[in-house]
């Protein structure tokens, strides 16, 4: 890219927020630049517990409104991307002493009626003693309740929101950093340094600080400007252990100290346990779990389930950080609302900036229309609102059947093993068919880098996913991770540099 491109909105920050509204933004019309200093979900948007959901413990909290827009939410996104966003069922045990029935039974018929429900059925009660739900769990747990809500790969969403941007005609520009920025003529100039050496000019109309983490760093730092809000940093951390049920349901767990802990299957093979809630002064950038939230995760799982879990048989962690939204009358992390508040700073004739604090995965369509709405004055956007009806990437799946598609695409690919079938699908969708167009028998697919991962995927991967590394492949664009070794790990580098350079 050359020098001096100008823009009508240089979005900042490569998150769910920043995608949604670089997607946004370019179905209106505008000539759009988005920067991310690392990858794509390289933070906050692929450490999450992985659920779009309403937040049934945010009713304590009286958070109703915002409860209200993510049921709402749930409904529009798993119509927009059914490969990688799909129902999931949860099993709560009753514990007496520390929630009465009463109040859960309220509690889920709000759940089930603050918002239209279209797709996922209603909760109800369960017998433990006689239901398969209850087998894993402590002969202590008897009765129980059962709700929906769903499961997304959120790296995933990140990454289909920037490629549904860039073929709006949008530019998505990975390991780019905004250096600076200041205002002049009407227009914010910007100085981007790209993989920390190349340095880019560019101009914009608007800026978008949608920096998660780094928001309130990067308006005093980088842009030298002041703000209304401030960002809070909440970790939140969990652990893969090899699944402790059989069936498809998840649960969630209510703790002692009134928080609550989801256990949900997780990539076949194993159970993921999270989440935790602690105040967070470190580099967002570096965070990890400590061995005191390990042994809280596990304690928390051994209080109900039969199988005992301990640090030693934890596979896997990931830890996050959460941009909260600052509230001076919440001590506790876990009352911090999930909302979000948008500011937009749009003096006369002085170019805007709009800056995102807070937020949650489930409401990232949502804040990005809410956002784009607001930039619509000073940049003269006509185009009205569009993302509610509109398919992600690979999710323009008929009726939003994936059951059914799957079943076309075993037709279309018989000679793909089964559980390679199946991942292809949830990942990809109707996009799949682009990875595959030139392959008619496994052997196609190239050589298997790492187990469940042939070249002809990190070849679409780098081409047009912006994948780049191998974490970026294992870790974010799929999961495969957990089933990689030291050997394999080399040999999917040292392709991934060929294609790269190549």
């Amino acid at each position: 890219m050359a020098n001096d491109q100008h823009y009508d909105l240089l979005v900042v920050g490569g998150g769910i927020n920043g995608a949604g509204i670089a997607r946004d933004a370019a179905g209106r019309g505008l000539r759009v630049l988005l920067c991310e200093k690392d990858d794509l979900a390289g933070h906050t948007s692929s450490a999450s517990t992985k659920l779009i959901h309403g937040g049934l413990r945010y009713l304590e909290y009286y958070e109703f409104g915002l409860v209200r827009k993510a049921l709402k939410e749930r409904e529009v996104l798993l119509r927009s991307a059914p490969h990688i966003i799909w129902p999931l069922r949860f099993v709560m045990p009753h514990v007496p002493h520390l929630r009465p029935a009463w109040m859960i039974r309220i509690g889920l018929f709000l759940y089930d009626h603050l918002s239209r429900r279209e797709l996922l059925p209603g909760s109800c009660g369960v017998n433990l003693d006689k239901h398969e739900l209850g087998a894993p769990l402590q002969d202590s747990m008897h009765q129980g309740f059962v709700y929906s809500d769903a499961w997304v790969d959120d790296a995933r969403l990140v990454v289909l929101n920037a490629m549904d941007a860039q073929e709006r005609g949008a530019h998505i520009m990975t390991r780019t950093k905004l250096q600076a920025a200041q205002r002049e003529a009407g227009l914010w100039r910007a100085t981007l340094v790209k993989d920390g050496q190349t340095e880019i000019k560019v101009t914009a109309r608007a800026i978008v600080n949608a920096a998660g983490p780094w928001a309130s760093e990067l308006l005093h730092q980088h842009l030298h400007q002041t703000a209304r809000n401030e960002v809070r940093l909440v970790k939140g951390s969990h652990i893969v252990v090899n699944k402790m049920f059989d069936h498809d349901h998840a649960y969630i767990f209510q703790n002692p100290d009134k928080r609550i802990i989801f256990a949900i299957p997780y990539e076949q093979e194993f159970t993921l346990i999270g989440t935790t809630d602690l105040e967070y002064k470190g580099d967002p950038g570096s965070v990890n779990i400590s061995s005191d939230e390990v042994s809280y995760l596990c304690d928390a799982a051994n209080r109900y389930f039969k199988k005992s879990i301990q640090a030693a048989d934890v596979l896997w962690t990931y830890s996050g950080v959460r941009p909260l939204l600052e509230q001076e009358d919440a001590a506790n992390p876990s009352a911090v609302t999930r909302d979000y508040q948008l500011e937009l700073d749009a003096a006369h004739e002085q170019a805007p900036i709009l800056s995102v604090f807070g937020g949650k995965i489930t409401t990232f369509r949502y804040l990005a229309e809410e956002a784009v709405n607001l930039l619509a004055p000073a940049l003269g956007i006509t185009k009205p609102a569009w993302t509610a009806h509109a398919s992600l990437p690979g999710g323009d799946i008929p009726d939003a059947d994936f059951s059914g598609f799957f079943q076309r695409f075993q037709a279309q690919y018989p000679w793909l093993p089964a559980v390679l079938a199946q991942r292809y699908a949830r990942s990809y969708g109707t996009r799949a068919e682009r990875m595959l167009s030139e392959c008619h028998a496994l052997s196609d697919l190239g050589e298997q880098l790492s187990p469940g991962l042939y070249e002809a995927e990190v070849r679409y991967l780098a081409e047009h996913e912006w994948a780049r590394t191998t974490d970026d492949i294992l870790w974010r664009r799929s999961k495969l991770g957990l089933h990689a070794t030291p050997a394999t790990v080399q040999a999917l580098q040292e392709k991934l540099t060929q294609l790269l350079i190549s």
